[in-house]
C-alpha cells in the first residue's frame, strides 16, 4: 500500500497485519498524520527552546568587565556622598569651597593641595584618561587622598554627575583645570580636544550658570593662544586670532565661550594663560620630563631649532609660582551675579598671563639637566617641524603683578633641581609618593 509507506509508524500501527475497513482505515490515517504533526511540533519546540538556552548561557555577552580602578568609591552611594561632603568641608573660617576639575592632573594636584593646606574645602574631579601614564595620575590621587582631598572619577561632559555634585555641595568657586593637553597630540586625536576643551567646558558652564548660588570660575587657558604672534613679550591685549595648533584654537574658543557666558548669565570668570609649567609630579609628555628620562637611559634626544639654526626658547614657569597665581586669582574673583540661569548684573571677566617672564633656550634646559643628572646628553639638532609648536614664548606678567600680586621667584635651574630630585625618588621607588 503505497500511501501507508509514506507515513512513519512510530510504533503506533497495529503489530499484526490484517485488512482494515475503508472508513476505519481513513480515520486511522488521519490519526497518524495528526500524531506525527504533533510529534514534529513537540520536537521542534524542544529544539528551539534548547537553542535559546544555549544562546543565553553560552553566547550572550559575559558580565561587563570590572571598570578600570575606580578611585575612592562608585558614585551615588551613601559612603561616596559622605566622602564628597567631608572633602568639601572648610577648615578656615572664611575658606572657599572649590570644585577642582582635572584634580589628578599636574597643575590640578598642586592647586588642590595648596587649597587644602590653607583650609579650603576641595572636591576633585578627574576622568583619569590614558593620554599619559595613568599610574602617575593614580599616584597623585593617592597624594591628594592623604591630604584629605577626595577625587571623584568622572568626566566634565557628564552633566548628571556635575549636577549631583552641585546639589550636594554649594561650591563658591570652580577651578577648571581639566583639559586635553599637548600641542602635537592634536594631530593624532583632534576629536579629544573638541570633546574636552570645548564641549566639556560648555557643559561645565551650563551647570554653573544654573546653580544657585552661581560659583565664581577660574580656568586654565594657555599661552598657546598667542600662536603666530611675533610681538614679544606676549601681553593680554595682543592679538590671539592666529592659532598655530588645534590645541591653541580650542583654548581660544574657550576664551570666547567664557565671554559669552559672562555676558549672558552673569558668571564671574577668570582665565589664566599658563606658560610652560614644570616641576615635580609633572607631565611625561613635556620636554623637560622626557629629556630627563632619555638622558638617564643614554638615549638620543631631539632638540628643535628655528630658521637659520636659531634657538627655540620657552618661558618656563615653576609649578609653585603658578599655584600662587591660581590661588590669587581665586581669592580676588568677585561673586557671580546670576541666579538659576538668570543674569542680575554685570559680572567680572578677566584674563591673565602666568609666566616667569624669563625665556630660556631649550639648549640651556638640556645643559642644566646634564649638570644635575651628571650625564652627557646625546643630542640631535633638527629643524622645527610643522606640528603646532611655536619658536618662542615670553610672558608679559605686569597685569598679574599689579592685580593679583603675582611674583614668580623660581629660576629654571632651581626648579629643575627640585624636579630631578622628585623624578629620581619617584622612578626609583625609594620614595614612591614623594612631595
Amino acid at each position: 500500500m503505497s500511501q501507508s509507506k509514506a507515513i512513519p509508524h512510530f510504533d503506533l500501527a497495529p503489530s499484526t497485519p490484517g485488512k482494515l475497513k475503508p472508513d476505519k482505515f481513513s480515520a486511522y490515517i488521519h490519526r497518524l498524520r495528526f500524531q506525527a504533526a504533533l510529534f514534529k511540533l513537540t520536537v521542534g519546540s524542544a529544539l528551539f527552546l534548547a537553542l535559546i538556552v544555549f544562546l543565553v548561557v553560552f553566547c550572550s555577552p559575559s558580565a561587563s568587565p570590572p571598570p578600570r580602578r575606580i578611585l575612592g568609591d562608585s558614585r551615588g552611594g551613601s559612603y561616596w556622598e559622605r566622602r564628597v561632603r567631608s572633602s568639601a568641608r572648610t577648615r578656615a573660617r572664611a575658606g572657599h569651597t572649590v570644585l577642582v576639575t582635572g584634580a589628578s592632573g599636574f597643575v590640578g594636584t598642586h592647586v588642590s593641595l595648596g587649597l587644602k593646606r590653607r583650609g579650603d574645602g576641595v572636591v576633585g574631579l578627574d576622568n583619569f584618561n590614558d593620554y599619559y601614564d595613568v599610574e602617575l595620575k593614580l599616584a597623585r590621587q593617592t597624594l591628594l587622598g592623604r591630604a584629605g582631598v577626595f577625587v571623584v572619577e568622572g568626566d566634565i561632559n557628564d552633566r548628571e554627575l556635575l549636577e549631583k555634585l552641585f546639589n550636594m555641595v554649594a561650591f563658591t568657586h570652580v577651578m577648571h583645570l581639566a583639559a586635553q593637553a599637548g600641542v602635537r597630540y592634536a594631530m593624532k586625536n583632534p576629536a579629544s580636544y573638541v570633546h574636552s576643551n570645548i564641549a566639556g567646558f560648555v557643559n561645565l558652564l551650563e551647570v554653573c550658570k544654573s546653580a544657585n548660588p552661581q560659583p565664581a570660575i577660574v580656568w586654565a587657558s594657555s599661552s598657546s593662544v598667542y600662536g603666530l604672534n611675533s610681538k614679544v613679550p606676549f601681553s593680554e591685549k595682543d592679538r590671539t586670532d592666529q592659532p598655530a595648533s588645534l590645541y591653541a584654537a580650542t583654548k581660544k574658543a574657550g576664551e570666547e565661550i567664557a565671554h559669552t557666558y559672562n555676558h549672558i548669565y552673569g558668571l564671574s570668570i577668570t582665565g589664566l594663560r599658563f606658560f610652560t609649567v614644570y616641576g615635580p609630579w609633572g607631565r611625561p609628555d613635556m620636554a623637560y620630563y622626557f629629556f630627563t628620562q632619555h638622558i638617564l637611559q643614554r638615549k638620543q634626544i631631539e632638540i628643535f631649532e628655528g630658521p637659520q639654526h636659531s634657538s627655540v626658547a620657552r618661558d618656563f614657569t615653576y609649578i609653585d609660582d603658578v599655584v600662587e597665581g591660581c590661588l590669587a586669582a581665586l581669592d580676588t574673583a568677585k561673586k557671580s551675579t546670576g541666579s538659576g540661569g538668570t543674569k542680575k548684573g554685570s559680572a567680572q571677566l578677566r584674563i591673565y598671563n602666568l609666566g616667569n617672564t624669563s625665556p630660556v633656550p631649550v639648549t640651556k634646559l638640556v645643559s642644566i639637566l646634564e649638570k644635575l643628572l651628571k650625564v652627557k646628553a646625546k643630542k640631535k639638532l633638527l629643524p622645527m617641524p610643522r606640528n603646532g609648536d611655536v619658536k618662542f614664548t615670553h610672558a608679559n606678567i605686569s597685569l598679574a603683578q599689579r592685580e593679583l600680586g603675582y611674583k614668580p621667584t623660581t629660576d629654571l635651574e632651581t626648579g629643575l633641581k627640585k624636579f630631578v630630585k622628585w623624578y629620581l625618588n619617584y622612578h626609583s621607588g625609594l620614595k614612591k609618593y614623594s612631595s
